[in-house]
């Protein structure tokens, strides 16, 4: 039997069979229903278990409030104080004693354990509560700690909890594991739809229905957004509709104080009704008594990892149906409640069943160098739930490999490390290991707090302000965060070259550590300064002292960038950004950028520090090249050459230089003519005709004449254009003649003859007169002839060996044209009656037989008197 409790709660109806399970196994699998109670009950009713033989419990929740919420109420189950037989474990705060066997912990802090003691020597059983929000460390965790069960601790217990999961999918990654589910004790929620108006801003519309729900039903209001800016204005607009002083507005997101959070959970005093705007942070473990209302957005906000750029960004999107089942619950958590939801009914079938796993969407740096340090380089060796992307594994391990944590096969080096002690993502850990270097490990160090820790010195993009804020906060949650950042400095001080120990699972067949002595992506790293103490006598000569932006630029070099103007940025990564023209950073003339959001062409800058040239030339010198840039300038139709020194996508100087023609300039001006356009190249008219000849033949002969149209010599521009370029870096220099050279060059030496039998340039009338023919011609190759001259002539002339007729224009003797004819026999039979009788009068000097068919043809007039 388990322990019994003063009161009861639903899950006390499943706790047998749930001790029984982790009895005769050592996994299991619990699906209840919020408000069952399983936080609070289940860890209490699991410590007198005999199998756990007095060894610890250990229980992840995925948010701090959680962790210290649920240690809180089962230690006042126990009539305790926290931190007796319950403690926890969370970012900036712990309460745990020697004494203490249930420890609640944030499921980062889990991870930290279990690698730095894979073991987990005095631990019985590992509680994974509101699993269903599947964030990066609690999938590694799980299969860091299956692994351990299967490899070196088969009497490890392994419990999954959650609402909203698909328990028979983690059963099985269990080995199988039995699934226990709880009815629960929800009370009945009434729904209320109340439809979105995408023209009216979301933190209006939901201050209305707040203040609906408050005129229209008693009790406390729980409101979910999807962030804390739709926080502040939600409650200033609710500030506006809501004038009742006994209704007190609170905010709760991840970024308040400790002892915000806390109050803002706590039950509003008698008389008195509370509306509590919070993100998904409250969506599981947390009961706010006295709330009876629940109003739901219907969005969230997740973050997004975008591997081709390196970056996670901040997207909102619309909650799925387990985290709007998990908020309506809410609601009748303690007696009857309501939900009013910002949507259509119908709407909800549309929702994705369950919130995307983190591991699918987020950068996995932090994941690939844990697993080093365990010993695995590849994820597959683990049982992952949902295996890591391939595309974000790729970008992982490279980055790692850029900044020295991993060898080529992927094994952590020393370097890899001393960045994973940090506890930090890897790229803040390596920008406080290269500051510390130069004696700025402590300000690199609060940078990393700032960046960890949103809402920390503010919201300036100007990271200077934030961090000048910062050191002037005198609240408890910035003096943790200085406290922390303290002690990652000294870690780096005190043991920068330190390695971790290998896993005891390296003897499953996995690879241990190598050294490196690698810089920051290049950084050059000098020898630090002997001396110590803080204040300028721990640092190297003034030369080496580092700004803001260098240390920020020590972990994010891809995103140094350049000012373009307007507030424009170009990064070092290609990506394109900005800044609102009115903040100061606007107007630097180079910035290291900490945070951004938007698309790849166009970023909003949201934090970052001004650097300066000289410190970008000396911190990363062996990331700057020197390079000869060949352009063609299609103003002047020429080539210019540039000499620039650039890192990466950003131009840092550049100066004209002399170019000398080559292969290579000939291949950009050949393509900057072509895209300038070839009817640009100088064209004389007797290569336009010997073209149009060509084309002609190949109309009519089909593809053994080459095409030489503007498309296929724009193709072929290798073959022909570039050759004739290799002496040339202007237009003015390729005359008519080497462009005919060049083109004619693409006719076969065979075609040449057939060429001028089959397409003749001229045709010789019968009077004598030579006749250009036009090949261009839309309606065919056409000669323009008076009419007279053509006098005689029974047969229609061609070209093409008789195929195609030429296209007669006949003029009139004044050079007007008369009639066009592709058959002069019909003609003459035909219309040139009509022409005759038109032409006679306006033409008298000039014959016009009755029968042309058989007259002479003539170029000149009738003599006088005739």
């Amino acid at each position: 039997m388990t322990r019994t409790f003063d009161t009861s709660l639903p899950i006390d109806a499943v706790l047998d069979e749930l001790s029984g399970a982790l009895e005769a196994g050592n996994a299991a699998v619990l699906v209840a229903p919020p408000g069952a109670g399983k936080t609070t009950r289940v860890p209490l009713a699991l410590l007198d278990a005999p199998w756990l033989k007095g060894k610890k419990i250990i229980m992840l929740e995925p948010r701090r409030i959680a962790a210290r919420a649920s240690a809180e109420r089962m230690a006042k189950t126990l009539g305790e104080r926290v931190g007796e037989t319950v403690g926890y474990r969370v970012r900036f705060d712990s309460k745990i004693s020697r004494n203490t066997r249930i420890e609640v912990v944030t499921e980062g802090i889990f991870s930290r354990q279990i690698l730095d003691d894979p073991e987990l020597k005095n631990i019985g059983a590992v509680l994974f509560d509101e699993f269903h929000e599947r964030s990066l460390d609690a999938d590694m965790g799980l299969a860091l700690a299956r692994d351990v069960q299967t490899g070196l601790r088969e009497d490890l217990r392994i419990l999954v909890m959650s609402a909203t999961i698909d328990g028979a999918r983690i059963a099985k990654l269990l080995g199988d594991a039995p699934v226990i589910a709880s009815e629960g004790r929800a009370y009945p929620v009434e729904t209320r739809y109340l439809g979105r108006k995408p023209d009216i801003q979301l933190e209006r519309q939901m201050a209305d229905a707040i203040a609906t729900a408050l005129r229209a039903d008693p009790g406390s209001v729980l409101a979910f957004l999807p962030g804390a800016a739709e926080i502040r204005r939600t409650q200033s607009f609710l500030a506006e509709r809501v004038q009742d002083a006994s209704i007190e507005i609170v905010p709760l997101f991840g970024a308040l104080d400790a002892g915000v959070q806390d109050r803002a959970i706590q039950p509003a005093p008698k008389g008195q009704r509370k509306v509590v705007l919070a993100t998904s942070i409250a969506e599981t473990s947390l009961t706010i008594e006295g709330v009876r209302i629940v109003v739901d957005s219907g969005v969230a906000r997740v973050p997004r990892y975008e591997p081709d750029i390196g970056l996670t960004r901040l997207e909102t999107v619309r909650a799925s149906r387990a985290a709007v089942d998990q908020r309506r619950g809410r609601a009748g958590r303690t007696e009857p409640g309501i939900c009013y939801r910002l949507w259509d009914e119908p709407q909800t079938a549309s929702l994705p069943a369950y919130t995307q796993p983190e591991i699918l969407s987020a950068d996995l740096s932090t994941l690939v160098l844990d697993l080093a340090q365990w010993g695995v380089s590849d994820p597959a060796q683990l049982t992952f739930l949902d295996p890591p992307p391939a595309p974000a594994l790729k970008e992982a391990r490279g980055l790692l490999g850029e900044l020295g944590a991993l060898d080529g096969d992927g094994r952590i080096t020393e370097e890899g490390h001393a960045l994973r002690a940090l506890a930090l993502p890897p790229r803040l850990a390596r920008m406080i290991v290269d500051s510390a270097r130069f004696g700025y490990g402590e300000e690199a160090a609060e940078i990393a707090a700032i960046l960890t820790e949103r809402g920390l010195g503010g919201d300036s993009v100007d990271l200077d302000v934030r961090l000048d804020l910062f050191r002037r906060d005198r609240s408890q949650r910035a003096g943790s965060a200085r406290q922390l950042a303290e002690r990652w400095a000294g870690q780096v001080e005190g043991n920068t070259k330190a390695a971790a120990a290998p896993s005891p699972l390296a003897g499953k067949g996995r690879g241990g550590g190598s050294t490196s002595e690698v810089g920051a992506l290049g950084t050059p790293i000098p020898d630090p300064s002997p001396q110590g103490g803080r204040g300028g006598d721990r640092r190297s000569p003034a030369s080496d002292t580092l700004t803001t932006g260098t240390m920020l630029a020590f972990a994010f070099p891809d995103r140094v960038a350049k000012n373009r103007g307007n507030g424009s940025f170009v990064l070092a990564n290609g990506r394109g950004a900005s800044i609102e023209q009115s903040a100061a950073l606007a107007r630097a003339p180079y910035i290291a950028v900490a945070e951004l959001t938007g698309t790849a062409a166009n970023g909003r800058i949201l934090l970052a520090a001004p650097i300066a040239q000289a410190d970008i030339e000396t911190r990363f010198a062996d990331q700057i090249a020197n390079t000869d840039e060949v352009s063609f300038d299609r103003a002047s139709m020429s080539l210019r050459g540039r000499r620039k020194r650039v890192l990466h996508a950003i131009t840092l100087s550049e100066a004209p230089f002399t170019l000398k023609p080559s292969e290579d300039t000939a291949r950009v001006f050949a393509d900057g003519l072509v895209a300038a356009g070839i009817d640009r190249l100088p064209w004389s008219k007797p290569l336009q005709q010997w073209r149009g000849r060509v084309m002609f033949l190949r109309a009519s002969e089909g593809d053994a004449w080459p095409d030489l149209s503007d498309t296929a010599l724009a193709s072929a521009r290798e073959t022909w254009l570039m050759p004739a370029l290799f002496d040339k870096i202007s237009l003015k220099d390729f005359s008519a003649g080497d462009l005919s050279d060049a083109v004619m060059g693409l006719l076969p030496w065979d075609l040449r003859t057939r060429l001028d039998k089959e397409a003749p340039t001229h045709f010789e009338a019968p009077t004598g007169t030579v006749l250009a023919i036009d090949y261009e011609a839309e309606q065919g190759p056409t000669i323009a002839v008076r009419l007279q001259e053509l006098f005689g002539l029974n047969t229609h002339p061609s070209v093409a060996k008789g195929k195609v007729p030429l296209v007669l224009e006949l003029l009139s003797p004044a050079q007007r044209p008369v009639q066009v004819t592709r058959d002069l026999p019909g003609f003459w039979r035909g219309s040139y009656l009509d022409v005759r009788s038109d032409l006679r009068g306006r033409y008298p000097r000039h014959p016009w037989p009755e029968d042309p068919a058989n007259a002479l043809p003539t170029r000149r007039v009738k003599p006088r008197g005739t």
